[in-house]
């Protein structure tokens, strides 16, 4: 996912500041989604609604963060049951008064809040001349993430995404593998499991508005941080001031194919984009050559110098969407490591560090967040579309692969 905070942490100042004593945003909600359901004020949520929460130094601060505890059902649909703790940071505001407070949340799912602003405090120095930045651990994302909220105990696991099944026999292995992975989790602590979607961190937001006082809304969301603001926007459509949503897509599309589609031609246009900056930069056979590369990549893996490292189609896809998308500064690599695949090595598409595949982690947020495939016929004619509609990057770096590795996922 996306998470263009550098460039965005001003955007996000313009938008709050220049309706700081003015009138909000329209706060209209968007169209409902089927798993999250408008609450009325009445039963909203049942926690802590002081707005005097006992703050103290943040551990191993070195910018004057403090920290709180917020405790909020584990399930919300028990508000007297059993509860968790949401860690809460802020930094207060600069200038000689504050004028609220902006709730700021870095996705993944599981960016850690507070270790990501304690990181990065200049990204908000514009405003908070005028505003308390206030951020939060979230729910499940415990210290393996850097986290500080109740984490759910279990080996998050990062593994390459899946190929597509080729017959029901390898839609069956893929769906008992995934589900091996799932219930390692979930046996840990099932209530947890089963409550950290995008709607629960929204109810955990209005949560935490309440707590720091009522005042309505300011957030921001990057990337799958996104959807958590799209769900706030459709469970508590009048409490919302200012919201802006970097790097995200609709959490609430009534026509999911059509969604996957609009993320395949948003992939092909950054692909289109560096094609046609080499059209006048002495590239002019790349095009070509990523064609062709990439239909014998489907036929036959491109080795590399690496051991044991060979890409198919897809994964040379989703490298190359990812120099595409660094604009001019990455193309010239881009098109050095296509001509050199082209020639039999693809080394050039090896990350510098971290996973050698296109990879994911255990999805507990994801999988019960998102559609999935039911049946071969249904994966097939999705991949076959995107495919069509998209020749240069197919799948890749789209919810269709991502959620292969929800298939099989237990429910609940």
């Amino acid at each position: 996912m996306p998470n263009p905070l550098i460039t965005t942490a001003t955007t996000l100042t313009a938008t709050l500041l220049l309706s700081v004593g003015g009138a909000g945003p329209s706060t209209s909600p968007p169209p409902a989604a089927a798993k999250t359901t408008p609450t009325t004020a009445n039963t909203s949520t049942n926690t802590n609604t002081t707005d005097e929460q006992d703050w103290q130094p943040c551990p191993g601060d070195k910018i004057g963060m403090e920290c709180t505890d917020l405790q909020v059902p584990v399930d919300w649909k028990k508000p007297e049951g059993r509860k968790i703790t949401l860690k809460l940071g802020r930094l207060k505001a600069t200038g000689s008064t504050s004028e609220g407070s902006v709730l700021v949340a870095y996705g993944g799912p599981g960016g850690p809040g507070i270790a990501i602003t304690q990181s990065a405090p200049d990204w908000w120095s514009s405003l908070r001349k005028r505003m308390d930045i206030v951020t939060w651990d979230t729910r499940g994302y415990g210290e393996q993430f850097r986290g500080l909220s109740t984490g759910l105990q279990c080996s998050w696991t990062r593994v390459p995404i899946p190929d597509v099944p080729k017959d029901d026999a390898d839609l069956g292995r893929l769906s008992d593998a995934n589900r091996g992975y799932a219930e390692a989790c979930r046996l840990k602590d099932p209530e947890l499991f089963a409550n950290m979607t995008s709607a629960d961190q929204a109810r955990d937001m209005e949560a935490i508005r309440k707590a720091l006082g009522g005042d309505k809304l300011n957030y921001y969301g990057a990337s799958y941080a996104g959807f958590y603001g799209q769900d706030y926007a459709r469970l508590f459509p009048g409490q919302i001031r200012t919201m802006v949503l970097d790097g995200t897509w609709s959490h609430s599309a009534a026509d999911w194919p059509s969604e996957l589609a609009a993320m395949a031609k948003s992939n092909e246009q950054f692909m289109q984009r560096f094609f046609t900056w080499c059209a006048t930069n002495d590239c002019k056979d790349v095009p070509s050559l990523w064609r062709k590369l990439i239909a014998q990549a489907d036929r036959t893996p491109i080795p590399t110098t690496t051991a044991n490292v060979a890409y198919k189609a897809r994964d040379l896809q989703s490298f190359a969407l990812a120099m595409a998308r660094q604009g001019t500064p990455g193309w010239p690599t881009l098109a050095q490591a296509i001509r050199k695949a082209a020639k039999g090595d693809a080394s050039g598409f090896v990350p510098a560090r971290g996973g050698r595949y296109p990879d994911q982690a255990t999805g507990v947020t994801e999988c019960t967040d998102w559609p999935r495939y039911n049946s071969l016929k249904e994966l097939t004619a999705a991949t076959d579309h995107l495919r069509k509609i998209a020749p240069n990057t197919g799948t890749a770096n789209t919810m269709a692969s991502a959620t292969l590795g929800c298939i099989g996922w237990p429910v609940g």
